[in-house]
């Protein structure tokens, strides 16, 4: 089976896409410590995957785990592991996901719901790379790489006292931002024939094409679960169109009401004698650090963004 890599896997061509791309593959070749930034859906695993395909430790295990997924009272033991007796239930030694992970990757999803204590023990293991089982006296060193990712703004969260700022700094040695899908437009069409083409293949029926009409729509479409959303209407319509060509009527009613609240209720009229969108993008940026005193985690979210797009686009345009 052919291994996830950059080339197979991260599909698009925007600037958005390689800028991240870019970094991700440079990353990859070190064992850096890796704290993926995105909204759900974005494909954050999809390059914490191809980070570790990549990489010298590709023959070994990349471990999943979805952090907001472990019951609180279980966190520690179920990432460090526990010996016989050392809480009701524990009828026998187990390893945690860091000793399955060993010599391999952990992926740490949702890293930010991890509960404070947990994140205490997690930092000592990344600064010294031993670990102690529930119960025990004695530690053990693991050779694991960590990616972690969150969906949420962790500066925002040390400030409100729910994630460890040392833990933040730790993970944040190189940051990468996962652009949303409505950032990178560009792409729906060739991520809509990729998935089409996969899932026709899955499902062993003719691929559907979309006319002029529903690509367009689908492009101006804000996609708010990201790749996710996307793939997921693309095998839809494999299954339920399968060889037919999908019109603008075929697409999901969520779909073409959000394209005809967009040209109803259009935030901005454009001039006959026309604009420059950057100057409009720096108007706002500016407008929304205004009035947030300068606080670029909430303007961030006035715009819709991440802290660290914000940051980006800042620096893209020589703000301060």
């Amino acid at each position: 089976m052919e291994l996830e890599s950059f080339e197979n896997s991260l599909i698009g061509q925007s600037p958005e896409l390689n800028s991240v791309t870019w970094a991700a593959k440079i990353t990859a070749a070190s064992d850096v410590t890796v704290l993926i930034h995105g909204e759900s859906g974005s494909g954050k695993e999809i390059f914490a995957k191809v980070i570790h395909n990549e990489s010298s430790r590709k023959s070994q295990s990349m471990i999943s785990v979805n952090c907001a997924a472990i019951p609180v009272n279980l966190a520690e033991s179920m990432l460090f592991g526990h010996i016989k007796g050392s809480f009701t239930g524990a009828v026998s030694n187990q390893d945690g996901y860091i000793q399955e992970a060993n010599k391999g990757t952990l992926f740490l999803d949702e890293v930010g719901e991890l509960p404070l204590s947990v994140q205490a023990k997690l930092l000592r293991f990344l600064e010294s790379t031993e670990c102690q089982k529930v119960g025990s006296s004695k530690t053990e060193k693991m050779n694991v790489r960590i990616i972690a990712a969150t969906n949420r703004d962790l500066h925002d969260e040390v400030n409100k006292g729910n994630f460890r700022k040392d833990l933040f700094y730790r993970l944040h040695i190189v940051p990468l931002e996962i652009p949303a899908l409505r950032d990178r437009t560009g792409d729906v069409e060739l991520l809509l024939k990729h998935f089409t083409a996969e899932l026709a293949k899955q499902y062993a029926v003719k691929a559907p094409n979309y006319n002029k009409s529903a690509i367009n729509c689908l492009k101006n479409y804000s996609w708010p679960g990201n790749i996710r959303e996307l793939r997921n209407l693309c095998e839809r319509m494999s299954i339920l169109l399968p060889g037919k060509t999908i019109k603008l009527e075929n697409l999901p009613i969520e779909i073409k009401n959000a394209k005809q609240y967009a040209e109803q209720k259009s935030l901005v009229s454009l001039p006959d004698s026309g604009l420059s969108l950057e100057n409009v993008e720096i108007d706002l940026i500016q407008q929304a650090l205004n009035k947030t005193s300068g606080n670029r985690s909430k303007a961030a979210r006035l715009l819709g963004l991440t802290r660290d797009t914000l940051l980006y686009r800042m620096k893209k345009y020589s703000l301060t």
